[in-house]
């Protein structure tokens, strides 16, 4: 296989992915951009009532693997107009209130995007004793309306969801910017695996199930259904996990991980052991760079769902290291991206049967 995995249609694909928004609970215009990609790769799609994407090669294959991301990015609901027309928000999954004064936001409606800003006091304005911080009963956001009805007049009303409008960028040549690479990065990574092995003519012994799972963000649901229908035997999930090497982050509580090192493979509970050591075997053979993660009872991440269904689903998490998570500003290292793609394709490889995760094998 190539060193360089990424070419213009790739990049061109991944730009527009990262830009649209999904947020959690509305992911449909997202999930269609994903699949008119795959759909040259795959055999056939499954989609639930919730918005799950399931892209399948040789559908009528008795052994199923899973390899899976997530759609659904962070984001806000209004949850209360004033009669001045300001508007106060609830969370839609983790967003980080500490990042929201002065940002711009886009206002989902029924009559398309109504555009808007987080305000905040003046600094001359603050208590210089006391200076308050963002918090959710104090962030609001204000649309240049005068009042409520001009609000309602543009078709903004409780319940519509909010998100941020910042675009892809590119710094220094290898490191790739935005809101929402968590986790739209895994929905493009396991995109391209399933592009090399169409590119590739490689023919799998199992039927493989690329899903772009929704909801994760609020508590993996969109994974905890999709499981149910697919029934798989083998689950590949990738995810992100925090670069540690930034300021103000304690390793001995996060580990050390950093962007640029590779792939991360984690170690849990809900990791089956065999699964994860034929992944680090195929790094170590492939010459593919990784790190190792521990993760305390549950990764936080759609493997946990995959993992604990069916009567128990083997299961291993294959995370890309990014800097940032939950603001405007994420951070990967395009290398990275390229050695997760490699590594989940590879892995695929050397998969046979069940026998192969056997928890009581010699």
């Amino acid at each position: 296989m190539n060193t360089t995995i990424l070419n213009d249609a790739s990049m061109a694909f991944l730009e527009k992915y990262l830009n649209n928004a999904s947020p959690t609970g509305f992911e449909s215009s997202e999930q269609k951009i994903w699949m008119d990609y795959l759909k040259p790769y795959v055999d056939t799609f499954i989609t639930d009532t919730y918005g799950t994407a399931v892209g399948v090669i040789n559908p009528d294959a008795p052994y199923k693997v899973v390899i899976e991301g997530h759609a659904d990015e962070i984001s806000w609901y209004v949850n209360y107009i004033t009669e001045d027309g300001l508007i106060y928000v609830i969370r839609n999954g983790g967003s980080d209130h500490q990042i929201a004064p002065s940002k711009r936001v886009n206002i989902h409606t029924k009559n398309g995007i109504v555009q808007g800003i987080f305000g905040w006091p003046a600094i001359h304005t603050r208590n210089r004793d006391k200076e308050e911080s963002p918090k959710i009963d104090n962030l609001f956001i204000d649309l240049g309306c005068e009042n409520k009805e001009q609000v309602e007049k543009l078709g903004v009303h409780v319940g519509c969801v909010i998100t941020y409008p910042d675009e892809f960028m590119v710094l220094n040549g290898d490191k790739f910017i935005c809101r929402a690479i968590d986790n739209r990065m895994g929905g493009f990574m396991i995109a391209e695996v399933a592009r090399l092995l169409h590119e590739n003519k490689k023919t799998l012994p199992f039927g493989l199930y690329i899903t772009n799972s929704v909801q994760e963000e609020v508590g993996l649901r969109g994974a905890e259904m999709i499981t149910k229908t697919i029934k798989p035997n083998v689950a590949i999930v990738t995810d992100v996990c925090h670069d540690t090497t930034t300021p103000m982050i304690n390793k001995k509580i996060e580990g050390e991980i950093k962007i640029g090192k590779g792939p991360v493979v984690t170690y849990a509970p809900a990791v089956q052991n065999n699964l994860r050591e034929l992944i680090l075997d195929t790094a170590t053979e492939k010459e593919i760079p990784f790190q190792r993660l521990a993760s305390s009872r549950i990764t936080g991440t759609d493997t946990d769902a995959f993992a604990y269904s069916n009567g128990g689903v083997a299961s291993a998490l294959i995370s890309l290291p990014l800097r940032y998570m939950h603001t405007t500003v994420e951070m990967v290292h395009r290398n990275d991206v390229e050695n997760v793609i490699k590594l989940i394709y590879e892995a695929l490889l050397k998969i046979e049967n069940n026998e192969t995760f056997s928890y009581f094998k010699d």
